[in-house]
């Protein structure tokens, strides 16, 4: 049985320990057994807990053998991005400046699922403080796409979407400031959810009214994600922008009728960026899944404009604030994109930011016209399929130059902008065997309206359950 535990799905798992057909102990050493088997080839976990996941384990088993109420999570293993500060487990950021650090407490997000029962088993890797769509840093090195090992798992929560790919864990964690959640889950062929700002309070953070940043779930399935969302959301009194639905909300069935639900399909987003055409000739092809779920299609985008100097904007000022400390004190450990990051954020005055905020507000406002036409906007994910793990980042699309490191990053990080919560799930391959993704945008705070859509679609395609062949 331990052969096969590896690549059940979380609620299956949980629901066989509960019954008790399988003990937490069993479930920990057969995701171990993989990651020793799998994590050398494609350096996804950084830092492992091998011992103390098995001995949780163990004690997980002896709580659930003397009657005691089990949380959500009970004996399932997670791994959690190297950005999260676990107490007690090496925290380094992807950065040489933290190479040691050892924390004295966890983030909330980490706390939530060991408060309901999960089993950390290690660390993600990660870019250099999450920074590109590209995991790779001077510590722990590249970590690479299982279904293809020259090219790159994307990012910055590379390192999740890699372990859940390739069954060394059954859910994992992530943020996602312009595409971290979603881009690696859709390079990896996996599911990533950028959750509403605020849905999982950020805690402890210095920009405690930051709305560009999120953490949240990720899981090879979108019940799983659900799941796994159930446990991170739900409001915290120190957080004032978290959100008063209890996380239990997301716990119950995602099946729904979506007979006549009009939805902006756009495989190639209305022209505004630019798309490779390998990724949008497999978004494109999705419009047949969604008619036969009843959905209704149009070609129709929210205009964006503005949306990349917004942006470029607020980001370099969100980097100034966190990361700014470490330019003035330990600027030759930092790689150039962090530094442009920061300097870019140094240039900024008031009135810059100030009219960032002004323009981000237009925007969102012509978005929100647009979702009450539509209840989704379906399109692509990242605007090119995985690349050489050896390039840093994309510098042309179909032979457009672009002009910084994040452009290739649009077609997510524009959704930031507006709030709007999104998912990344499997939808097919391209020829030569890459994973490509869509992404389904919701309404405001409408969280669970898109895991549903994600699970009909999931369901009707089922693209998830190819696996990596170097996992099998």
């Amino acid at each position: 049985m331990s052969n096969e535990l590896h690549f059940a799905t979380a609620n299956e798992l949980a629901a066989m320990i509960r019954a008790k057909r399988v003990s937490a102990t069993e479930v920990m050493q057969a995701h171990l057994k993989q990651i020793e088997k799998v994590n050398p080839k494609v350096n996804a976990i950084v830092t492992l807990t091998a011992d103390a996941a098995m001995t949780a384990a163990k004690a997980a088993d002896a709580r659930q053998a003397r009657g005691e109420r089990l949380g959500a999570l009970h004996g399932l293993p997670i791994a959690h991005k190297d950005l999260f500060l676990t107490k007690g487990i090496r925290t380094t950021l992807g950065s040489t400046i933290f190479k040691d650090q050892v924390p004295d407490r966890s983030m909330l997000v980490v706390e939530r699922a060991w408060n309901a029962g999960a089993i950390c088993v290690g660390k993600t890797n990660t870019p250099e403080f999450g920074a590109g769509s590209q995991t790779f840093n001077k510590v722990f090195g590249a970590t690479r796409n299982p279904y293809d090992l020259s090219k790159t798992c994307g990012g910055s929560s590379g390192g999740a979407g890699v372990v859940l790919a390739t069954g060394m864990v059954p859910l994992a964690d992530g943020s996602d400031l312009g595409a971290s959640l979603r881009n690696p889950g859709n390079f990896c062929n996996v599911v990533g959810l950028r959750p509403s700002p605020g849905r999982v309070p950020a805690y402890p953070t210095k920009h405690l009214w930051g709305t560009l940043s999120v953490e949240g779930p990720m899981a090879r399935t979108v019940e799983d994600t659900a799941l796994l969302l159930s446990v991170q959301a739900g409001p915290d009194d120190r957080v004032p922008i978290s959100l008063m639905e209890p996380g239990a909300a997301f716990a119950g069935s995602l099946k729904r009728d979506f007979k006549g639900v009009r939805i902006g399909f756009a495989p190639g987003f209305g022209g505004q960026i630019p798309v490779d055409k390998r990724v949008e000739k497999v978004v494109a092809a999705q419009d047949k899944v969604f008619e036969s779920l009843g959905c209704v299609l149009e070609d129709a985008v929210p205009d964006f404009s503005g949306a990349h100097e917004v942006f470029l904007t607020l980001r370099g000022h969100l980097f100034e604030l966190n990361n700014g400390v470490y330019l003035d004190n330990h600027r030759d450990q930092l790689k150039e994109t962090v530094i442009w990051n920061i300097e870019a954020g140094r240039k900024l005055t008031a009135s810059d930011i100030a009219r960032a905020d002004i323009e981000r507000a237009r925007i969102f406002e012509r978005v929100a016209r647009y979702f009450e036409t539509y209840e989704y906007l379906v399109t692509v994910v990242n605007q090119v399929p995985p690349f050489p793990v050896d390039q840093e980042y994309v510098t042309e699309i179909n032979g457009e130059k672009l002009p910084t490191y994040l452009d290739w990053m649009k077609s997510c990080y524009y959704i930031t902008i507006t709030g709007h919560p999104a998912i990344s799930v499997p939808a097919g391959f391209t020829d030569d065997g890459l994973p490509v993704g869509i992404q389904i945008v919701g309404r405001r705070n409408a969280d669970f309206a898109v895991l549903q859509l994600a699970y009909a679609f999931e369901q009707a395609t089922q693209v998830w359950k190819r696996r990596p062949l170097l996992a099998q």
